[in-house]
């Protein structure tokens, strides 16, 4: 489009061009550096800024916010300090392959490259884990960088791209631009491929779906259970992918994961053709490039993206298809069917079979706390049909991953980065995009620590996540590789909490405590009918997350005599 004759800022005509492609969130910490970017956000009326307590968590909320539209989801730092803290959402939405744009203000153009303050250089900062990293050289050119950074984020494999914004190209009078960023036509393999395909899903007596993130796209579930019914093919999800297909479906043969069974996983590898389907196969999903076998697997492998880099990176595909990845499912489940011999409905009830088994929920026992999988559990039991989990890192979580039976619209908001600190984030991203949904965020001691102050976004703004923090006083997820590894041997994972619940009172919230099983029940319902923030504060077990045969109560003792839990006032 040609540029309005009315003259704008550099700062304006940035916000204008993500204004014209649907980016109406920011998530921010100012700062001096991008005073002129700030100073134009006060124009732009339609975009929602939220403010933050900390680069870490702006990070962290773009990555998720990312996630949930499809669009790059947004943060603004200042240079130096605000730019190290924001990395770990960089690396987030890079792990997790979700559109993200980190804009960072800069300098003056005259103090790069002397080590000014605050200085650093972006491109070799950014360089390994950002698609696109800019420094933007000229006012006029702050309008094409947007458009090219929203282009790069949503290309591919989606990701985050960093634009640095000297502070001193931010204000100059330049002209409007109304560029959108039209998204490119979703590509199809060529009929010879699909005709290939086709004849090896109708000789194929074990076939296996590994299905990626690439179907947490507009129509791409229901591509998926299109094509894995049409077929009668079992339907494994990657690596935090849990509901990307209907857990409770007859075709769900589970998640590859940190701890997928090894029955699970050999039974997978007994299959004799594996569909990997938008997904990037790496090390987690693969389980450490051992399934399917590398370089080369054993089974006859179609692996299907639409980034031509992913395709054959790390396994030899037999066939290899450079094409969206729904819209090859939707092709695909128009064909004539396949596998509706027995042979193709016993494996897929054998999987199932181990999948449930796997799944099945545990009679825990403890008397050092609660059981977090008691909570989970009755989580699900009571969870609505959209509810949305956001997830922090931890032990924790494990029976979240293992049991909950995930089914559309109900989410899985979990980092495949692994990185603590992202549940508070996430949550509060989500219910911003989703104000009508119950949102449950459900974080350990140690994770919550590092960006729960975030959670003055749901007390300011009303938001009614539930918040549920596991409390055992430990890093438990090192503290279980420490057992494994060096028995009896706990440096550096023993926590002395505060009292979580009086610091939530302080936020502004309700809250709750559960010190015993037979309230776990009441508590959960209360935080879910919960029209306002709510918070509870669980005190979960130490003794359910160490393995069999370790010293349990030798560890337990250590840690209540390492980091003894403060009294809880009622």
């Amino acid at each position: 489009m040609t540029p309005s004759s009315e003259p704008t800022s550099s700062a304006h005509a940035l916000l204008g061009i993500f204004a014209a492609n649907g980016i109406d969130r920011v998530f921010l910490v100012p700062g001096e550096s991008y005073l002129g970017v700030l100073d134009a956000l006060h124009d732009f009326p339609d975009i929602d800024v939220v403010t933050c307590r900390h680069e870490g968590g702006a990070g962290f909320m773009a990555c998720a916010d990312g996630r949930l539209t499809g669009r790059p989801g947004v943060a603004m730092v200042s240079r130096g300090p605000g730019a190290a803290n924001a990395s770990i959402g960089v690396h987030a939405a890079q792990q997790d392959g979700v559109p993200m744009i980190l804009l960072i203000g800069q300098v003056p153009r005259k103090d790069l490259r002397k080590e000014a303050f605050q200085e650093i250089d972006y491109q070799r900062m950014f360089g390994s884990i950002a698609k696109w990293v800019h420094e933007v050289a000229a006012s006029e050119d702050l309008a094409w960088a947007a458009l090219k950074a929203l282009r790069v984020a949503t290309s591919g494999t989606p990701g985050p791209v960093v634009l640095v914004v000297p502070e001193d190209v931010q204000q100059a009078a330049v002209p409007r631009r109304d560029w959108v960023a039209e998204p490119a036509s979703p590509t199809q393999p060529a009929p010879a491929t699909l005709a290939r395909v086709q004849a090896l899903l109708a000789a194929a007596r074990r076939p296996l779906v590994i299905a990626g993130g690439a179907f947490n796209a507009p129509g791409g579930r229901d591509a998926l259970r299109r094509f894995a019914e049409r077929h009668g093919v079992p339907v494994a999800v990657s690596f935090r992918q849990h509901d990307l297909f209907p857990n409770t479906h007859a075709l769900y043969a589970g998640d590859l994961d940190l701890a997928t069974q090894a029955s699970q996983v050999a039974a997978f590898d007994s299959s004799d053709l594996i569909l990997a389907l938008g997904t990037r196969l790496g090390d987690i999903t693969s389980q450490g490039y051992t399934f399917p076998g590398y370089p080369k697997p054993s089974q006859t492998l179609v692996h299907c993206h639409g980034d031509a880099h992913i395709v054959n990176q790390h396994f030899t595909a037999d066939v290899g298809i450079v094409a969206d990845p729904v819209a090859t499912a939707l092709v695909l489940a128009a064909l004539p069917a396949t596998g509706g011999d027995a042979a193709r409905g016993d494996w897929a009830a054998w999987l199932r079979a181990i999948r449930e088994r796997a799944a099945a929920w545990p009679a825990p026992l403890a008397d050092d706390g609660v059981p977090f999988v008691s909570v989970v559990r009755s989580l699900a039991e009571q969870a609505s049909r959209d509810i949305m989990i956001c997830l922090d890192a931890g032990t924790f979580a494990a029976p979240v991953y293992r049991h909950f039976p995930f089914v559309y619209p109900q989410r899985l908001m979990a980092t495949q980065s692994g990185a603590m600190g992202y549940g508070t984030p996430a949550a509060i991203a989500a219910q911003l995009r989703y104000p009508d949904r119950k949102v449950v965020c459900m974080a350990g001691d140690g994770g919550f620590m590092m960006t729960g102050n975030e959670m003055i976004a749901a007390a300011e703004r009303g938001l009614p996540v539930f918040f549920i923090v596991s409390n055992n006083n430990c890093y438990g997820s090192i503290r279980l590789h420490q057992a494994r590894t060096y028995p009896g041997r706990y440096a550096g994972t023993n926590l002395a909490s505060p009292d979580f619940t009086m610091i939530a009172r302080a936020f502004g919230m309700e809250t709750g405590h559960v010190t015993r099983p037979d309230q776990v029940d009441a508590a959960v319902a209360r935080g879910l009918a919960s029209a306002a923030p709510y918070f509870l504060e669980v005190k979960t077990s130490l003794g359910a997350i160490l393995p069999a045969g370790a010293d349990t109560a030798a560890g337990i003792d250590l840690l209540r005599r390492g980091a003894p839990a403060p009294a809880h006032s009622r």
